[in-house]
C-alpha cells in the first residue's frame, strides 16, 4: 500500500510552471503579507544557523555559551528554534516539496552536463551550497532575504549585495562552464 503510494507521488504527469508574471505577483504578494502581518520579510538562511545551533547546543553546551555568535542563538536555556525564520524555513520546505508532488516534478534525478559524473555534480553542488551559505551569512542573508525583503525595502546593502552576487556568477561561469557543456 505504502509502495503504491510512492509509486504515485513520484510518477505523476508534469504539469507546466506557473506563468512568471503571475507567480511574481503572488510572490509580491506574499512579501507583502510577510512585512504587514509579521514585520518581517522572507528568507531563509537564519534558520540553517539556528539549527546549526541547536545542533552544537546539544553536543557542546558550554562552547555555545562561550561563543558569541551562537549565544545569542542558543546560549543559557535559550532555543534557537524559537524565531520567526524556523517556520518559514520549514514551510518553504514543505510547501516546494508539496507543490513538485502535485505537478509532477518530484523526482530523483540529477540536472547536470553531458561531461560531468554523478558523484562530481553532487560534491560541487555541495561545496557550491556551503560556499553560498557561508556568504550568505557573511552578508546578513540569503538571496531571498537580502532580494526580495532588502530589495523590496530599498535597502542599499541588499542592493549591492545582488548586484555582486550577479557580478561574482557571471565571472565564476566562464570557469565551470565546462561541467555544463
Amino acid at each position: 500500500m505504502a509502495m503504491q503510494w510512492l509509486r504515485s507521488l513520484f510518477n505523476r504527469p508534469e504539469k507546466p510552471y506557473l506563468h512568471p508574471y503571475f507567480a511574481g505577483a503572488v510572490l509580491g504578494v506574499v512579501l507583502f503579507s510577510a512585512f504587514l502581518l509579521t514585520g518581517n520579510g522572507l528568507g531563509s538562511s537564519g534558520a540553517t544557523s539556528r539549527i546549526d545551533a541547536l545542533l552544537v547546543d546539544l553536543v557542546a553546551p558550554t562552547h555555545v555559551d562561550n561563543t558569541p555568535y551562537l549565544l545569542k542563538m542558543a546560549g543559557g536555556d535559550k532555543n534557537p528554534l524559537d524565531d520567526w525564520i524556523v517556520p518559514v524555513f520549514l514551510g518553504a520546505l514543505m510547501g516546494s516539496f508539496m507543490s513538485g508532488a502535485r505537478n509532477g516534478r518530484l523526482k530523483l534525478t540529477t540536472t547536470k552536463g553531458p561531461h560531468i559524473s554523478n558523484s562530481t555534480r553532487w560534491l560541487m553542488s555541495f561545496l557550491g551550497g556551503m560556499i553560498f551559505l557561508y556568504g550568505a551569512r557573511m552578508a546578513r542573508g540569503c538571496t531571498s532575504g537580502q532580494a526580495l525583503s532588502g530589495g523590496a525595502t530599498l535597502a542599499a546593502g541588499s542592493w549591492a549585495i545582488m548586484l555582486a552576487i550577479f557580478a561574482s556568477a557571471y565571472l565564476l561561469a566562464y570557469f565551470v562552464r565546462k561541467l555544463w557543456l
